[in-house]
């Protein structure tokens, strides 16, 4: 279990990294989140280039620090430049993160996800119902809802393992999944359900800290982490979903040391 023990110096160690170097993400996501990725990406400390067609794709991810794939509302033009890319992520050494939106729910986006699979992702983040489907087992996915429990699909996550370095099935716990055990992040606001393209920026998060981070594992608990804290700090000021996105802005920009030590709880091992 020794390489799968991450610890909050960890994550206080690649948010810091994350805000001095500033990782370029490209980010290939859907029509509905495109903005609030970018503006999510930025407060971060991040920086978001939104290069998704044909031509460019696999030029681009060659000199980004890291990729983002989310299938959200793919085009027949945005999957071909996800092959493109994800391919030429894979063979520059740079991580790149595969968000199966709707995966078992819509049979030719999980085909897509499926083939994407073959140029190995370094984190496959997703709910529980999109982990299952993607995996080939029986989610319930329902569009971009997870119908299935976190704790349902840690067996899908495993089976996945060898096709991508990380699992991360979202829910009200985090399960985060790495060849040599399991990391659970606790927290966060339910509000995050209320607002569109909390998911993607995540997604985004992910590909962003495991650019500047030692694992793919760190990275992804890092991200996870740093969600659950600022949707935290933005759902003291509000209890609304409209002033709520705005405030989670703003929380993914306060997010500190001092915040990430308070409020981050985790929780390691493989389940019984």
């Amino acid at each position: 279990m020794s390489n799968s023990s991450v610890t909050l110096d960890d994550i206080v160690a690649a948010h810091r990294l994350l805000r001095d170097r500033n990782p370029l993400v490209q980010c290939l996501t859907n029509t509905v989140s495109v903005q609030f990725v970018a503006n999510a990406l930025l407060a971060a400390g991040a920086a978001p280039a939104m290069v998704d067609n044909p031509e460019e794709a696999a030029g681009f991810a060659e000199i980004a620090d890291a990729v983002l794939v989310n299938l959200g509302t793919p085009t027949a033009a945005q999957v071909e430049s996800s092959r493109l890319a994800s391919a030429a992520a894979r063979a520059a050494g740079k991580p790149w993160v595969l968000d199966p939106v709707g995966a078992g729910g819509l049979p030719w986006r999980t085909q897509v996800a499926v083939e994407l699979l073959a140029n190995r992702p370094s984190v496959i983040r997703a709910n529980a119902s999109e982990v299952m489907g993607l995996a080939g087992a029986e989610g319930g996915s329902r569009g971009v809802d997870s119908s299935a429990h976190v704790a349902d699909s840690i067996d899908a996550a495993r089976s996945l393992l060898d096709r991508a370095e990380v699992v991360a099935a979202s829910g009200e716990t985090d399960h985060i999944l790495g060849p040599d055990g399991m990391v659970k992040v606790g927290g966060g606001s339910a509000l995050l359900q209320r607002v569109t393209a909390t998911g993607c920026a995540l997604g985004a998060l992910t590909a962003a800290y495991c650019s500047v981070s030692p694992t793919a594992l760190i990275g992804a608990v890092a991200a996870h982490a740093h969600v659950a804290v600022a949707s935290e700090i933005a759902a003291r000021s509000t209890s609304r979903p409209g002033s709520f996105a705005a405030a989670f802005l703003d929380g993914l920009d306060t997010v500190d040391e001092s915040a990430i030590r308070e409020l981050v709880r985790l929780d390691i091992g493989w389940p019984e």
